[in-house]
């Protein structure tokens, strides 16, 4: 747990004079000061069409609720800065912003820049802090106490994913499992679990392969996987590219493997790109799509995205994960101030991992447990070619 320095405790006592307590703005005579969610976002950059969603949907859910009255009152203030998806600028709009407006909720564009500030957070004692990262080092209560995971990490995410194949599998025989990741983080995350429950579960892994993030040629690739003979080629690590160039010429060599991916490899794009091919697809994925039914939270995110986005074709995975996040910034304060607790981080983090059966409105198809700072659960889905959306294959699973 993260003590409070002796400037900390006089920051506390100052504050209360101003009748504020840490984390909350002080506000005019009559008024409940605000609370700060802050963000460094790519909206610009190699990430800017993702960053654009992230941006959207946390300044979207801030909107919404303060039409709904806040927090107990208290105003959702947001504050953000473009990051262009660089590290090294997100660390730095992370310090400016934490100096200028003394945010309590602070959510940053990549696992990069959550590993560069988290020492300054930690030291802080007032912030606590997500991202669309779904990397498994960031869901360590231990070592980042003041982040969590708005999802399932990688990892979980594959231990759904190979849980699936086991209790699909008919009869004695499991199918053949290919991985196929890029070189990057982003890739590599999550591939020892799934091996891990793979290999658990009986289920053969017979390649691994590894390619460039961007501009590469995957027919070398394709025929591993020919040789393999793998019955499902599982791809992370990508969110479109190079994933159809990889499935056409898998067709043209005669293979009929099952196509299957995780969240950010399940968005609209790639669904619209494989369907346009008629291309089959599954992936494991922690959130109910937007046009889902059963959901009070997606229909509150339609309604609000109809009314202010009537251009918005579709709402990504990214935008629901920043409404997500948002939503449990909004939860972490609410429970400090029904305690009377102010918004630290010792308080913040108890009231975190107090959350173990939380009803998210259907976002996640089970109430969402975030005692291990990450929403360990997910649901395979599967592309109907003519509507080009995503109909659920399987129940949720807890990973």
């Amino acid at each position: 747990m993260v003590n409070l320095t002796r400037r900390q405790v006089t920051q506390a006592i100052g504050a209360a004079a101003l009748g504020c307590a840490p984390g909350l703005r002080a506000a005019p005579a009559g008024s409940k000061p605000d609370i700060v969610v802050a963000a460094a976002q790519p909206v610009t950059g190699v990430f800017s069409t993702p960053g654009s969603y992230l941006n959207a949907g946390l300044g979207d859910f801030v909107a919404w609720r303060n039409s709904q009255g806040g927090v107990l009152g208290h105003k959702l203030r947001y504050v953000w800065e473009d990051s262009s998806f660089k590290v090294d600028q997100s660390a730095t709009i992370f310090k400016k912003l934490m100096a200028s407006d003394k945010p309590s909720f602070f959510y940053l564009d990549n696992t990069g820049a959550a590993r560069a500030v988290a020492q300054d957070a930690i030291a802080s004692g007032t912030v606590m802090t997500s991202s669309p990262s779904l990397a498994g080092l960031l869901a360590d209560p231990a070592a980042m106490p003041h982040h969590f995971i708005a999802g399932p990490t990688y990892g979980a995410m594959h231990e759904v994913l190979m849980e699936y194949i086991a209790r699909s599998s008919q009869g004695s025989a499991k199918p053949n499992v290919a991985l196929v990741y890029t070189e990057s983080e982003f890739g590599r995350d999550g591939i020892p679990a799934s091996k891990a429950r793979a290999q658990k579960l009986g289920i053969p892994v017979v390649a691994e392969v590894v390619t460039k993030v961007t501009g590469m040629d995957v027919s070398a690739e394709v025929a591993r996987l020919r040789r393999a003979k793998a019955d499902i080629v599982v791809f992370q690590g990508y969110v479109v590219t190079p994933i159809p160039e990889f499935v056409r010429q898998m067709r043209e060599a005669g293979m009929n493997s099952q196509v299957m991916g995780t969240i950010w490899s399940s968005d609209q794009p790639l669904l619209d790109a494989l369907a346009a091919m008629n291309e089959s697809y599954m992936g494991v994925v922690p959130y109910r799509y937007a046009y889902d039914t059963e959901s009070s939270t997606m229909k509150t995110i339609r309604d609000y995205v109809a009314k202010t986005r009537p251009t918005m074709s579709f709402v990504s995975h990214f935008y629901v994960n920043a409404w997500l996040a948002g939503m449990v910034f909004a939860e972490v304060a609410e429970r400090c101030i029904r305690a009377g607790k102010p918004l630290t981080l010792p308080n913040m983090k108890r009231a975190l991992e107090s959350m173990k059966d939380w009803d998210t409105g259907g976002v996640t198809g089970l109430l969402a447990d975030l005692s291990r700072h990450q929403i360990a659960s997910g649901r395979l889905y599967r592309l109907d070619v003519p509507s080009r959306k995503m109909e659920p294959a399987s129940g949720w699973i807890r990973a």
